[in-house]
């Protein structure tokens, strides 16, 4: 049972089973209050993850002139998650997202969340004939400070990596780079 004294005229003491609070007087929400001051402390990182994901059947669909809206529609929900996009840019058939990443959320739920929010604008935009949907899966790849800038111009310039190799390459590539263990026919799906 919580138990409160007033400390002085600014702050009181707040004390939650063995654990004691500081509080300034005025707090209405007294447990959001405390949970924000202690949910990680001491917890510092450095995530730098690139996403890639596919339009469903790999199919491409995603045309220049909306292409814009849909980086940018993408960008806020990665923004509106907390995490911080470095750089996205996408094909007609995939997706590249390169952010730095806050560990409050994990990474299924947070690309769950990008690919249902956005399938969803694409579709009440009526971007498309056919409803829109991302395929099942994602890559995540993770990089080091100083693969940042690397990592940065990779994406910026995907239309010149695609002159010379395919998607489902670029894509095999970054998992045998990584040293992922996959089986050639789970990858993105094609039209069948």
């Amino acid at each position: 049972m919580p138990i409160a004294r007033l400390f002085s005229r600014n702050i009181c003491w707040v004390k939650i089973y063995e654990y004691n609070y500081i509080v300034p007087l005025g707090t209405f929400d007294v447990f959001s209050y405390i949970n924000k001051k202690i949910s990680m402390p001491n917890t510092y990182t450095q995530l730098h993850i690139q996403f890639v994901f596919a339009v469903k059947f790999r199919a491409s669909i995603i045309p220049k002139d909306w292409k814009g809206r849909l980086l940018q529609y993408v960008s806020g929900i990665f923004q509106n998650n907390n995490h911080k996009v470095l750089q996205i840019n996408c094909m007609p058939d995939h997706i590249h997202i390169f952010i730095g990443m806050r560990p409050h959320q994990s990474i299924s739920s947070l690309i769950q969340n990008v690919k249902t929010e956005s399938s969803k604008w694409i579709n009440d935009q009526d971007f498309c004939k056919n409803r829109f949907a991302w395929q099942e899966g994602y890559g995540a790849f993770s990089y080091s400070k100083s693969h940042v800038n690397n990592v940065i111009k990779y994406i910026q310039d995907q239309e010149n990596h695609h002159k010379k190799k395919t998607f489902l390459e670029e894509y095999e590539d970054f998992l045998k780079a990584f040293e992922i263990e996959y089986e050639e026919q789970f990858i993105f799906k094609a039209l069948e």
